[in-house]
């Protein structure tokens, strides 16, 4: 009993110490703490380096720049992301849905993994790989920016697709 009682003071403490350095005005970025509640995300375009289809919420730095970063991406049922591959680590975590994942240059969705709600994993470097959707899914990136896309066939690059 006398343990539980401290775990909930430590709690109580952990709480209004995140609570006041996040309300505190004058204070550097770096020094407040960041919370993103579900119903208050903020989704907007995806970046044109994605198919389009995709929503983005940046939740943290920006990805664009040198720095931390967090960005969630819901993703349509049956988007693709062709072969490509980063030139930074990736870490993926997904929220909700399933995330499918392949590794190669080129895309073949049977080759694909099935990464449920709750997955996380890291991609080291210029690991070629490709994904997919079946159903409504969300993802989270974060990393170290500037974060970027680079497809194995440049072709594939939506940002050259005339419309």
């Amino acid at each position: 009993m006398k343990s539980l009682l401290i775990a909930a003071v430590f709690a109580s403490i952990a709480t209004s110490s995140v609570a006041a350095q996040a309300t505190q005005a004058g204070k550097s970025e770096a020094s407040q703490a960041t919370i993103a509640m579900p119903d208050n995300i903020k989704w907007g375009p995806a970046p044109a380096i994605l198919p389009a289809g995709a929503k983005a919420a940046i939740l943290e730095g920006n990805p664009a720049e040198a720095g931390p970063f967090t960005l969630r991406l819901s993703l349509p049922p049956g988007y693709r992301i062709a072969p490509h591959y980063h030139p930074v680590p990736e870490h993926v975590t997904v929220i909700s849905g399933a995330f499918y994942v392949g590794m190669g240059e080129t895309f073949d969705a049977a080759k694909t993994t099935k990464l449920p709600a709750g997955t996380f994993g890291v991609l080291p470097p210029d690991m070629r790989h490709f994904a997919m959707t079946k159903g409504r899914t969300v993802i989270q990136l974060h990393g170290v920016g500037p974060w970027s896309l680079v497809y194995v066939n440049p072709a594939d690059d939506p940002r050259t697709k005339t419309k």
